[in-house]
């Protein structure tokens, strides 16, 4: 966050947006640990906004979730791209096929 500040303060935050797109993997580590601030919230907005569909970004955290919103202080930007996923995931789905045919070849 550091990094963006001081390239949005000098003029240059969206050329520092463009050399991070370069990487096929961002990954932030302990949100939550210190509050942003809401100009610290929204250049974090901003990476994660710039990244979509450009490259994969991992966020790690000891805070559950729906505390989030500390973190942002608001919690609808803390909430605003989160997606809810259901069901099997395609690896549980595979595997779960792989175990059921290991064991009907077994029978057989």
């Amino acid at each position: 966050m550091s990094r963006l500040a001081e390239a949005h303060h000098s003029g240059r935050l969206e050329a520092e947006l463009k050399k991070i797109r370069r990487y096929k993997l961002i990954i932030i580590d302990e949100v939550g640990s210190i509050p942003f601030d809401q100009d610290a919230a929204n250049l974090f907005f901003q990476l994660i906004a710039s990244r979509y569909e450009q490259g994969s970004v991992m966020v790690t955290s000891n805070l559950p979730f729906g505390r989030w919103g500390e973190t942002f202080s608001d919690d609808v930007v803390a909430a605003a791209e989160v997606l809810t996923l259901t069901g099997d995931s395609y690896r549980t789905r595979q595997r779960r096929e792989l175990l059921g045919k290991d064991n009907g070849a077994g029978r057989r």
